[in-house]
């Protein structure tokens, strides 16, 4: 990224917030009122109003901002990958993350929004609906928490791994990959946690790693990552190469670890778990 884009970047971190707000707002008026049916995508994920009516909120309120710049979002994504493909800076968008969690009502949901440059993320908003929480990043520049009625601050990944470490996982989507990872690093804390708040407890400082050894899509990460990066952490395949964007007509990506403090050796780790050679699609 140029020094000219990365000052947009930091201008527009500020839209972006407002504009994933917004979304939020659909989300809630859909949430609170009790009553809400999810039907079944092709891939047989649920989807429901609140899903749609924030992907129309934030399409319209990016479309206002950037004209220039296309959007790619989970609620859109028959894009041909001819066009993809062409892509130097896009928009991607998860309008809901973590819709089981939204079903259950247990208020771990997102709204992700982030900017990709060069198939890396260049500026990532992840919000919260449910008390307003927000966590917002631009790499190189910085990581911010904004919490309603408080001043935003910035955060930090830790600098040393707790004693025992704290493991964020899945709380959807937990499996024998995850319980070998654990058996192999021994003591530990788990704090199961939904949608792309799993990244936020390291960007923060409130976890140690987390290892993602089940299938996610690129706009399930991609906020997230921003920010994880924008506060000092690293995102990584399991082959120790970054998690990257639009490089590929799926969107499915690697199995990955997001960590702050590089110690332990995570990679190494996750190798002897049995969870090595994860630069390929699973």
């Amino acid at each position: 990224m140029t020094a000219a884009e990365a000052a947009q970047a930091r201008e527009w971190l500020e839209a972006i917030g407002a504009i994933a707000r917004a979304a939020g707002s659909e989300i809630l008026q859909v949430y609170e009122s009790g009553s809400f049916d999810a039907t079944r995508k092709q891939d047989d994920s649920p989807l429901t109003a609140a899903d749609l009516r924030a992907h129309r909120s934030i399409v319209a309120a990016l479309a206002r901002l950037t004209p220039d710049i296309p959007v790619f979002s989970e609620e859109a994504a028959a894009i041909p990958w001819a066009e993809r493909a062409r892509w130097r800076r896009y928009w991607l968008v998860d309008p809901l993350d973590g819709t089981k969690e939204f079903i259950s009502r247990n208020g771990q949901f997102t709204v992700n929004i982030a900017l990709i440059e060069d198939h890396a993320p260049a500026l990532g908003v992840v919000h919260v609906p449910v008390g307003g929480l927000s966590y917002l990043g631009v790499p190189g520049q910085g990581a911010w928490r904004e919490q309603p009625g408080e001043p935003r601050r910035q955060i930090r990944v830790r600098s040393r791994c707790a004693n025992p470490p704290q493991v964020v996982g899945s709380r959807s989507h937990r499996g024998d990959s995850l319980d070998a990872f654990l058996a192999r690093l021994g003591a530990h804390e788990l704090k199961p946690m939904g949608s792309s708040l799993k990244f936020c407890l390291i960007a923060e400082g409130s976890a140690d790693v987390y290892p993602r050894l089940g299938p996610t899509c690129e706009w399930d990460t991609a906020a997230a990552q921003a920010v994880v990066v924008a506060a000092g952490g690293r995102v990584l395949q399991l082959d120790g190469e970054a998690l990257r964007y639009n490089t590929r007509e799926q969107v499915l990506n690697p199995f990955f670890v997001a960590f702050g403090p590089a110690a332990p050796a995570w990679l190494e780790l996750l190798d002897a778990a049995g969870q090595g050679g994860g630069g390929s699609h699973r």
